[in-house]
């Protein structure tokens, strides 16, 4: 057990996961000891969590499936602030906006670690809004704010960076929470491990002192490295904005396409992070994408293990039926209708309003971008390389019917055999 323990530390260096720590050895031999509590910490800024958040729910996974005692915190305190940015300052949402994505973000974080209460380890999750909330001024100051000399508070990267355009004593103050969370967790629960993004690592360490000052206790701090693609751009974002995890804001299909899409030069780092394939698995998915870069095994491994993890097997397995009905390669008519029209909604397409009339499939290949023009469409019929639904279609001046539609109220045109777009209608 002692092996397993310690042997994630091992597991999270293969994988390139430490990017900054305080002390190895001494965590090392703390989890030989006996199992420690690890906490990571999410603010509700947004009706969601994203994928740079995955990274922090899954290295949490990682220490519980090791032995350890896992808390997810959710920060409806700290969230009503915001961590400060380098480029502006943020904007203060509503209270009760926030605590309604507190609810939200706390079911996510919740799908990541297990509570089963029969485990040794059971998760747990907590609100820092508990603990603030009848926290007085002066009580903060003398207890908390005392510890924090200013002049190192100055030196923090990201203070620097909005000095000269200046930061509001909310946002500078917003270190202090966050550390005070960490000292309350070591406080109530032993939590004597912080993890988060390289970005927040300033922020664990002032906890990872706060606690020295406060109790004389050595704990420590883990951050992982920032995600970023082979050409050095911040990794996480698409054409359409932020990869979110819930399926409202990203659909099943587009956050499948997201991971599918990964450049060849990001894959095998993105497998290492992101899934619990052991090394032996990953060096034979590398060699087998390596000789085989056209099938993109390592982009589909990825894509279905994340999207199996976050939406379930029932969602994945839609994904990939419409992908296949979608390039001629199942039934489009016994496809999710949800799923088909969020998949043609990352695809060219376009919308008829209520009342418009259906243009004719030649003027269809043109309006969705699939030709450039009325006798591209023509010659691309006569050649045949025109398909509605599927079926190839000989008329350029054929009209679709009620009775073409798919469900979700769509259309799928296909030019060739690779490229696809959709037509939505009012009921899409």
């Amino acid at each position: 057990m002692t092996d397993s323990r310690t042997a994630v530390l091992d597991d999270l260096e293969w994988r390139g996961l430490i990017a900054h720590s305080t002390d190895l050895d001494a965590l090392r031999a703390s989890m030989a000891n006996e199992p420690i509590t690890s906490y990571v910490g999410f603010d509700p800024t947004a009706p969601s969590l994203h994928m740079g958040n995955l990274l922090q729910l899954l290295t949490l996974r990682r220490l519980q499936l090791a032995g350890h005692n896992p808390i997810g915190l959710v920060g409806g305190a700290t969230g009503l602030i915001g961590d400060p940015k380098e480029t502006s300052e943020r904007t203060l949402n509503p209270q009760d906006i926030v605590h309604g994505w507190v609810e939200r973000v706390r079911g996510q974080v919740e799908r990541f670690i297990d509570f089963d209460t029969a485990l040794a380890n059971p998760a747990r999750i907590v609100n820092n809004y508990d603990w603030t909330k009848d926290l007085n001024t002066l009580d903060f100051l003398r207890d908390i704010g005392k510890h924090f000399p200013v002049n190192r508070m100055l030196g923090r990267e990201v203070v620097r960076a909005r000095l000269e355009q200046g930061i509001s004593y909310t946002e500078f103050s917003y270190v202090l929470l966050q550390s005070m969370d960490y000292l309350e967790l070591f406080r109530r629960y032993g939590c004597t491990l912080q993890t988060g993004g390289s970005d927040q690592f300033g922020n664990i360490t002032a906890g990872v002192e706060l606690i020295r000052r406060v109790e004389a206790a050595k704990v420590h701090a883990l951050a992982t490295p920032l995600v970023t693609k082979a050409d050095g751009t911040k990794f996480g974002k698409t054409e359409t904005g932020t990869v979110w995890l819930d399926a409202e804001l990203t659909s099943p299909y587009a956050f499948f396409q997201f991971w599918f899409n990964a450049d060849d030069r990001d894959v095998m780092q993105l497998v290492r992070y992101y899934t619990f394939r052991t090394p032996a698995e990953i060096a034979a998915l590398a060699e087998a994408t390596a000789e085989r870069p056209h099938l993109r095994e390592a982009q589909r491994a990825l894509a279905d293990e994340l999207t199996t993890l976050v939406h379930g097997e029932a969602e994945t397995r839609r994904v990939q039926e419409a992908s296949k009905a979608l390039f001629g390669q199942g039934e489009l008519a016994s496809l999710n209708g949800e799923t088909l029209v969020a998949a043609l909604r990352e695809a060219p397409h376009v919308e008829l309003g209520a009342g418009e009339p259906m243009p004719t499939y030649a003027d269809l290949l043109v309006k969705t971008g699939l030709v450039a023009s009325k006798s591209a469409a023509r010659r691309t019929i006569s050649e045949g390389g025109g398909y509605l639904n599927n079926v190839k279609v000989s008329d350029p001046e054929f009209v679709p019917g009620a009775d073409d539609l798919l469900p979700g109220g769509a259309l799928v045109l296909r030019r060739g055999k690779r490229s696809f777009a959709g037509v939505l209608t009012a009921g899409s």
